[in-house]
């Protein structure tokens, strides 16, 4: 079985948009959008829904107000914020002791404070982040996920969709899957690329373009994966586009090719569809010469 992996050093390059071409293009394959706290392939693939379950990143402390007796210990301790004092009016008229209470949404679930309490009144308790869906589509199997509002721990997310991802392609004898990475090089993208087979990283022809790439590329070297780059809307400064390009072959990856500008990658994204399916011309012909040097290593 062959990982491919398509990234970008920011978000907004074009990443998902050619991810959605290859599902077009490429046979004997599944999908897994990986870019769990912004997901946005199915947006596309218009996926149906035949399986999910709850995500678990972690717990969250939660104070019993009968047990706690108000010693202040856990606030002191609690470097995120996450614990404040809910004493109210009534409460200081009564000359009654604050009790503290945890901001779930500051929780990191470190259970300091839990091991901290003298009075064993922090409860440490698994906590829902997200969810992961296997799902099909017209263009083949898909798995992807979604973080809920202001959760953490999507590197462990996107582990487990690559892992689901992995068991699909085993169950129905695909060969190859098809991954769309988070942008940027941080804790979700270097789950998306560790042990993949080949790694695509799409850039835009800016100044932050070429720095990002050369996060992305040192990122890569690390882990030793093969690395290929590909400049979207490379003619609105060819300039730029051709430096980043310099810097690739710098840098020891190859150059997979050129996408250019085109005003249809939108009209196919309102037709919900892919540039591959959407048309023939274009940045679609350029995408599709980019699939036949990304299937080809």
């Amino acid at each position: 079985m062959k990982e491919i992996v398509v990234i970008s050093g920011k978000g907004g390059t074009g990443k998902t948009s050619i991810v959605a071409s290859f599902a077009f293009l490429a046979e004997r394959k599944v999908l897994a959008d990986c870019d769990v706290d912004a997901a946005d392939l199915h947006l596309v693939l218009a996926p149906t829904i035949e399986y999910q379950e709850d995500f678990s990143g972690g717990g969250k402390a939660r104070i019993d107000p009968e047990r706690c007796i108000g010693c202040g210990l856990c606030m002191g301790l609690c470097r995120f914020g996450a614990i404040s004092s809910s004493k109210n009016e009534a409460g200081r008229d009564a000359g009654e002791l604050e009790k503290p209470c945890v901001n779930p949404l500051l929780c990191e679930g470190c259970k300091l404070c839990v091991r901290a309490c003298p009075e064993q009144a922090i409860d440490f308790e698994p906590h829902i982040d997200g969810r992961m869906f296997i799902s099909s589509t017209d263009y083949g199997p898909m798995v992807h996920a979604g973080l809920g509002i202001g959760q953490g721990n999507s590197g462990k997310l996107v582990a487990l969709v690559r892992e689901k991802a992995r068991n699909v392609a085993q169950e129905k004898g695909l060969d190859l899957v098809i991954i769309d990475g988070s942008p940027g090089i941080g804790c979700p993208v270097i789950a998306s690329i560790t042990g993949v087979d080949l790694v695509l990283a799409v850039t835009e022809p800016t100044v932050s373009g070429r720095h990002d790439l050369l996060r992305v590329s040192e990122l890569t070297s690390h882990f030793q994966i093969p690395l290929l780059v590909c400049v979207n809307k490379w003619d609105l400064n060819p300039e730029v586009a051709g430096q980043i390009e310099e810097l690739a072959l710098e840098r020891g990856a190859r150059l997979a090719g050129r996408v250019r500008y085109d005003p249809a990658v939108t009209q196919a994204m309102v037709a919900r569809k892919s540039m591959a399916e959407f048309s023939k011309e274009g940045a679609a012909e350029d995408i599709r010469k980019l699939w036949r040097t990304v299937s080809e290593n």
